[in-house]
């Protein structure tokens, strides 16, 4: 069966962010059965930056409470996101928009009435403004509200606790609760993305180990439009849960809205710094914030529905709010920010100590990098010193090149390889590497036991593709949605 695969990794931990003139990639496609054929093969590659640096410092007063699972302290025995970092240096998110897309927050909510922004809120389920969540018995509709206080819970009001950015402004966007189509997907996607600064999205395809989705043609649009004129052509930043597909064996590289290089694609790591069981790993992670592991291992803390609060906000949906609160931080610290400024900082600042798996390895400019937690814990204090005096990246450069046009029998092991002069002398050429994006197209009998892995000039090894053993769907997975045909998506 003819099988269409699109991988869009975030491969800057492969190369070095330097002068490049060539560059020789080896890509290896391994069966775990008898395949078919690769029948093309083309590379894309996206420019990169310069770095900056700051040490400007403010001392302010920290809120009094601080009930969320560790993302305020200061102790450098103990991991933590480094929230009194930032606070310390006067950041809490004053005159930043972060918007919740979900299914609605509750805006009278105690804790979030105060930040309560209603230009960065709308219900595109029902088609009106007001994004309260529908009540049931059940309570089945909290997601959104759990998301929203863990960014912008206030601070000393004796309530649920305090948001990673208490002062920043937050709105919801209930689209989840209802049919999921293209429409709803990019209408949410692109709400007044002159007004809104960071969106962040705890759901994708389902994690069931088989699924392999993204979005369709207008929230692709919406993704493109949003980073090109949002934020008065800043772009807007787009924060992802990573998913919840672990106990699937489910790869992350197979949802196209945390694997899109437009978002920031934000895992999970658990009290004690390990792996939690639900946790996907793949190349896009970017980067790790906390969240819940085993049942004796603390959950977050943050507001519930019906006025109330929770200690059990759980998995990568917990993750991704709080890695959006930190990003506010650093918006606050220089509202120039673009969004590829914004995900250099979160490479140079997140930092793996404290993470504990077996797949961590060091890229060629030396930076610690691995498939389950990306570069690592996010450091709040770490990305508002650095944005402060951050000089942004240049203009995004393109260079599109063909690697293979002709078939290959995959057999039982593909390896191929290709030196690259990054368009060289034309006005695309790429002097230093942000991003790749890869294309292959195959027909394979079952996808589920192919592995594809990108390997670096400097040796650095990337999966694109794990064998995913409960998936032996041989259909085409091109994602052709019409703008109202619905699509199952699950809440993480």
């Amino acid at each position: 069966t003819f099988f269409p695969l699109s991988l869009f990794p975030h491969l800057s931990a492969l190369f070095p962010l330097s002068l490049l003139v060539s560059v020789e990639l080896c890509f290896i496609i391994s069966p775990v059965s008898k395949a078919n054929a690769l029948t093309r093969f083309s590379l894309i590659h996206i420019s990169s930056c310069r770095l900056a640096s700051s040490d400007r410092e403010i001392i302010v007063s920290p809120p009094s409470s601080l009930v969320l699972l560790s993302p305020c302290q200061s102790n450098p025995s103990q991991a933590d996101l480094n929230a009194k970092g930032a606070w310390s240096q006067g950041y809490t998110g004053r005159g930043v928009v972060v918007t919740i897309l979900d299914d609605g927050i509750e805006k009278d909510h105690p804790d979030l009435a105060t930040n309560y922004d209603p230009e960065a809120s709308y219900d595109v389920n029902d088609g009106d403004s007001d994004p309260q969540p529908r009540y049931t018995q059940r309570n089945e509709n909290r997601h959104g509200t759990r998301c929203a206080g863990e960014v912008a819970a206030a601070a000393n009001n004796n309530v649920c606790g305090v948001g990673v950015a208490y002062n920043t402004k937050i709105g919801g966007v209930r689209m989840l609760d209802g049919e999921v189509t293209d429409m709803v997907e990019a209408h949410s996607l692109s709400l007044n993305s002159q007004h809104i600064h960071i969106y962040s999205a705890s759901w994708g395809p389902e994690d069931d180990g088989k699924t392999v989705d993204g979005p369709a043609k207008l929230a692709k649009e919406a993704f493109l439009r949003g980073v090109t004129e949002g934020r008065g052509r800043l772009g807007s930043i787009f924060v992802w849960a990573s998913g919840n597909g672990g106990r699937e064996k489910d790869s992350c590289n197979c949802d196209g809205y945390t694997n899109s290089i437009y978002t920031l694609s934000i895992s999970s790591t658990t009290q004690y710094g390990m792996v939690p069981w639900y946790s996907e790993a793949c190349s896009s992670t970017l980067a790790t914030t906390f969240s819940s592991g085993n049942p004796n291992e603390k959950q977050i803390v943050t507001t519930d529905l019906r006025q109330k609060c929770t200690d059990s906000h759980t998995g990568t949906s917990a993750s991704a709010p709080l890695a959006a609160g930190i990003i506010a931080l650093a918006l606050e610290a220089n509202m120039n920010l673009t969004w590829r400024d914004m995900q250099h900082l979160v490479v140079r600042t997140s930092h793996p100590a404290h993470l504990s798996t077996d797949d961590w390895s060091t890229n060629g400019v030396g930076r610690r990098v691995s498939h389950s937690y990306g570069y690592g814990l996010l450091d709040a204090g770490a990305m508002v010193a650095l944005a402060q005096n951050w000089t942004s990246v240049g203009p995004q450069h393109q260079c599109v090149l063909t690697m293979l046009s002709e078939p290959r029998d995959i057999s039982s092991r593909l390896l191929f390889s290709k030196t690259l002069d990054a368009c060289w002398g034309k006005p695309e050429y790429v002097s230093s590497l942000e991003h790749v994006q890869a294309r292959l197209t195959l027909s394979y009998n079952h996808r589920g036991n192919l592995a594809i892995h990108l390997i670096s000039p400097l040796g650095t090894r990337s999966t694109l593709l794990a064998p995913r053993y409960s998936h032996t769907h041989t259909s085409t997975v091109e994602i052709q949605r019409k703008r109202h045909q619905p699509h199952t998506v699950s809440v993480r």
